[in-house]
């Protein structure tokens, strides 16, 4: 068994780093670890059912999710090496399920601090204006970074942002009054930058579109020299547009339907909205959801 790892670690070799070739090597010798308690002594034996049963002792052995699926991704890559060696006829991990990974969501930003924050005065260079524009787009709008840098000229009008989310999918989202003030005064600069034919809403000092990198540089740039103390990115700020949005209006579809999102349970993971909040949301708002009290006569009625 051991004359077949050391086989395809020399390969892997071949075109990865010395770190990964040590890191496939220890999750591997995991494996054969396990293996060797089963008394497994070829790698002919290695079946779905086996490979399942291997998954479950290490998941029961409290192995994170992540470590989890890396060691199962190893093990896939190992065994294509396996098939191709003629000691397996097919790849039984390609049969076993994925561990399923925890959603890690930012948390908002205080409502208040990201207020402040926002209000902070700027140096008045062209490039703050731009970038406060974008500042207020993500939080206002609740725009996807992929989105936000799509944007053209033609996508905005006095009231609304068009925007074309996943999937192609179309949507328009209102325009807030602060957002829609950020963006004609970025408005009032943009032609000093911008190629001549260029379309895009937000460009470079190049004159061209802005890209995702640039965007993401220049938020976290922003806070820093604004002092917020916390790390700023643009799903962070879509992140806390949701929360906010949902804290103040209970509205769990509205919500959906701003951020885009095909699915509802989609908006109740990411606004870590729980079954007790929307339990207590339709105890206040459905006329049927609680039993009125039992009038004297009806209970007199009751008990003869």
């Amino acid at each position: 068994m051991q004359a077949a790892v050391d086989a395809f670690l020399k390969r892997l070799a071949q075109r990865a780093s010395p770190a990964t070739v040590d890191a496939y090597r220890r999750d591997i010798h995991g494996v054969i670890a396990y293996l060797e308690t089963q008394d497994v002594r070829a790698w002919r034996q290695l079946d779905v059912t086996l490979l399942r049963r291997y998954l479950a002792h290490e998941r029961a052995r409290g192995m994170a999710p992540r470590t989890l699926a890396r060691r199962r991704a190893a093990l896939s890559r190992f065994a294509d090496e396996l098939v191709h060696r003629g000691e397996l006829d097919h790849n039984p991990v390609q049969l076993t399920q994925a561990p399923r990974q925890p959603r890690h969501l930012p948390s908002p930003v205080d409502v208040d601090l990201l207020g402040h924050f926002l209000d902070t005065p700027h140096d008045g260079d062209p490039l703050d204006f731009r970038d406060q524009a974008m500042l207020e787009l993500f939080y206002s709008c609740g725009l996807r970074l992929a989105e936000l840098a799509a944007l053209d000229l033609a996508s905005l009008d006095q009231r609304h942002v068009r925007v074309v989310g996943k999937g192609g999918k179309p949507r328009q989202v209102p325009l807030g009054q602060r957002a829609g003030q950020a963006i004609q005064a970025w408005l009032g600069f943009r032609s000093t930058l911008a190629g001549e034919s260029e379309t895009a809403l937000f460009v470079a000092q190049h004159g061209g579109r802005l890209g995702h990198r640039s965007i993401q540089s220049r938020l976290a740039e922003t806070a820093r020299k604004r002092g917020l103390p916390e790390h700023l990115h643009p799903h962070r700020l879509r992140h806390s547009f949701a929360s906010h949005l949902l804290e103040s209006s209970q509205d769990l579809r509205a919500v959906q339907e701003l951020l885009g999102h095909a699915n509802l349970s989609t908006t109740q993971i990411y606004t870590r909205l729980d079954w007790q909040q929307l339990a207590e949301v339709y105890d206040q708002a459905h006329p049927r959801a609680r039993r009125k009290p039992a009038s004297p006569a009806s209970e007199s009625s009751d008990n003869p």
